[in-house]
């Protein structure tokens, strides 16, 4: 087996590996890319760009150290999930026009003004919610415990409202609905670019004794939509497929920066999430239609938000490029990340092995993401924007419907305010 290495140097590097080991479910990143030593200087710069993420160099060592390994070796299954482990850790190429970005990003647009209060200083979404009786933050240590929250009375129904406009919205945009899973294996999380098990992790891992080992809480419907479609062939009229779910999102990640105090980093939230499967040649032009739908769907709720560009350090390693959209929080004073839409190009379907038919040859899809509504962040924005000076909150008219026609909303009364009682020992 070693020997035939030598010889069959007419083979691409990465059909030749293919070849060699397709019988063991691997994911089939591009080896003939990564492993290129033609390739060396670009996927260095691109890394540096990327936060340093990934090490071609140790990529290129264990690769010819593979090579030199005969499948009859005892240290090769080692050197071969080594391999494995390496360029998993490579971040995904980057758009061209990206590349030049420095630290900021690109502004695309804004849309809509910001609101002129006047003289009155708008207050801050915890204070609003807290003279209104809306939300309880503090002291639930014997219930979800640190950064974690209820919604109470109206702010409760704009919540649900917030969730039935949106899917409302996606499904007459031929989005297809799906109830997700929030439970999943570390593959499918590390497959979709997701960290698990070590110092920086984002994600809640269930106690392995009492709920069977390697299982996690999922960060995103992202992750979920990814695993359904894992080992699937589509046809390429099919394509592109437009898929939404409304999930729970658990992320173990904290801050401690003033910005992203009360509600705004949390442990768990709601949200709707869009995710699309297309050719390669249908991707970028699928991320704008992502971004388009978002402003399509923020837009009529009132509030000024501005849409930007992501410059490389901003992708995470699964991105090839990605559009945020920054709310103004008039409370806050300050914009706040609402949404963003990421083109991920192959970096999941590679791994996943998520293919397509293209004149009887087998094709990785592109995958996309983008979110429709992610609960917290949006209500802050909302809240803030449209309150009232005498204490109410306006309710955007698109809502309005879905809160049983109310236009605003008034103090909660009906359930009681939280009072902490001395207990004398």
């Amino acid at each position: 087996m070693l020997s035939s290495l030598m010889y069959k140097t007419s083979l691409s590097i990465r059909s030749y590996f293919l070849r060699l080991y397709s019988s063991v479910p691997l994911p089939d990143i591009d080896v003939d890319y990564y492993c290129n030593v033609e390739n060396t200087m670009e996927i260095i710069e691109n890394i540096k760009k990327r936060k340093g993420v990934g090490n071609i160099n140790r990529v290129l060592e264990t690769y010819n150290i593979f090579k030199q390994t005969s499948p009859n070796d005892k240290s090769y299954f080692t050197i071969r999930e080594n391999l494995f482990k390496e360029l998993s850790t490579l971040p995904n190429k980057t758009h061209p026009s990206v590349k030049e970005y420095k630290e900021d990003p690109r502004l695309v647009r804004e849309l809509n003004k910001k609101r002129d209060f006047g003289s009155y200083v708008p207050l801050e979404f915890g204070e609003i919610t807290r003279r209104l009786n809306l939300m309880r933050t503090d002291k639930l240590g014997q219930t979800c415990g640190h950064k974690s929250y209820y919604f109470l009375g109206e702010l409760a129904e704009l919540e649900e409202a917030l969730i039935k406009y949106t899917v409302c919205s996606l499904l007459k945009k031929n989005f297809n609905l799906v109830s997700v899973p929030d439970i999943l294996p570390s593959n499918v999380l590390q497959s979709c670019g997701m960290m698990v098990n070590n110092d920086r992790t984002q994600i809640y891992s269930l106690d392995p004794l009492h709920h069977g080992p390697d299982l996690y809480l999922s960060g995103t419907a992202e992750m979920s939509l990814a695993g359904l479609l894992m080992n699937t062939v589509h046809q390429k009229q099919d394509l592109p497929l437009k898929l939404a779910a409304v999930s729970r999102c658990y992320r173990a990640e904290t801050s401690n920066l003033i910005e992203e105090r009360g509600i705004y980093r949390v442990h768990q939230f709601t949200k709707v999430e869009m995710f699309a499967v297309t050719t390669p040649e249908q991707s970028e032009e699928m991320l704008e239609y992502l971004q388009k739908t978002e402003e399509e769907l923020f837009s009529p709720l009132g509030f000024h938000m501005k849409v930007l560009d992501m410059p490389p350090h901003e992708l995470g390693a699964p991105a090839y490029r990605k559009y945020d959209i920054e709310a103004w929080m008039p409370g806050r004073n300050n914009y706040g990340e609402v949404s963003s839409c990421s083109n991920c190009t192959d970096y999941q379907s590679r791994r996943l092995h998520i293919k397509y038919i293209d004149k009887s040859k087998l094709m990785y899809v592109h995958t996309l993401n983008g979110t429709a509504c992610a609960i917290p962040r949006m209500l802050i924005a909302l809240i803030e924007t449209h309150q009232d000076l005498k204490g109410k909150i306006l309710i955007p008219e698109i809502l309005q419907p879905f809160m049983n026609g109310k236009k605003y909303i008034t103090k909660n009364t009906s359930i009681p305010e939280l009072k902490l009682l001395k207990i004398k020992k």
